[in-house]
């Protein structure tokens, strides 16, 4: 088995710029557990966009991980790399770091959280799965929903748990949905045309660019309006900032332009 010697945080802001600012701004155990969440959801979405997989592999491997996760969310040790090793096996070559230390990631949050994170982690690796034996076939608004619910709103369902385990904090569950499916839309926008050369189209038939980025605004419009109720507080950071940037994105694409400058997250995360 391959050993690494990047930290968590140090992979984190290699894979995310819009997340490791706000993650890195939490004071301990909160960052922990944050990121976390974040890396074992991206170890397996990694998976789900892998340009060079077929979709029967994404969905076996996605399937399996979902089943490991599930045998071990209520352990905090390292027995589960060695389940996952066998997971990857015919893999390794291929698959990113970020996904090949997922077992690591369900370790580097704090004990008491780790066993919701892994649950959560692995219901969203059997979505994951199921999408892609269906090869992303959307018919309607309703699929796109689901499909966006699926992959990032559930994201947001488990950072309210999270900041309800840090420190009491209730957030409000559906503007977190709302969010999740603000933030999906709008990175459906931006990689439509890598999604299409991998096969996938999550625009229902008829919609146009146009479509998809009203779609996104309205969901993000929602979420920004409870947004503005939020205290300044450890969490709200990690809502604030990536709403910010994820509006951004949206209003650039409008304009053409397929992602931000440094100078524009730069610009917006010092505001």
């Amino acid at each position: 088995m391959k050993h690494y010697s990047d930290d968590p945080l140090t992979v984190l802001e290699r894979t995310s710029r819009t997340f490791f600012l706000p993650i890195s701004r939490m004071p301990a155990q909160l960052k922990e557990a944050t990121a976390s969440a974040y890396l074992c959801m991206r170890a397996i979405d990694e998976i789900e966009d892998h340009p060079a997989l077929p979709n029967a592999s994404k969905s076996h491997l996605l399937s399996q991980i979902s089943l490991t996760l599930q045998a071990f969310s209520y352990k905090h040790d390292e027995r589960i790399d060695d389940a996952l090793h066998s997971v990857f096996a015919a893999h390794q070559e291929v698959l990113p770091e970020v996904s090949l230390r997922l077992g690591e990631w369900t370790r580097y949050a704090p004990r008491e959280i780790a066993p919701r994170i892994m649950g959560d982690t692995a219901a969203m690796a059997e979505r994951m799965a199921h999408w892609a034996r269906v090869g992303w076939y959307i018919r309607h608004r309703a699929d796109l929903d689901a499909y966006t619910y699926s992959v990032a709103a559930a994201v947001g369902l488990l950072m309210c748990d999270i900041a309800a385990w840090f420190d009491g904090s209730q957030l409000d569950r559906n503007a977190a949905i709302h969010f999740g499916r603000g933030l999906q839309l709008t990175n459906i926008a931006r990689n439509r045309q890598e999604d299409l050369a991998r096969g996938a189209d999550f625009y229902p038939p008829g919609w146009t660019d146009a479509d998809l980025r009203e779609y996104a605004a309205h969901w993000l419009g929602l979420a920004a309006q409870y947004a503005k109720t939020l205290p300044e507080a450890p969490f709200s950071y990690f809502i604030k900032i990536p709403l910010a940037l994820t509006e951004a994105t949206l209003a650039a694409l409008a304009h053409g332009r397929s992602k931000l400058t440094r100078d524009d997250v730069l610009a917006i995360v010092n505001a």
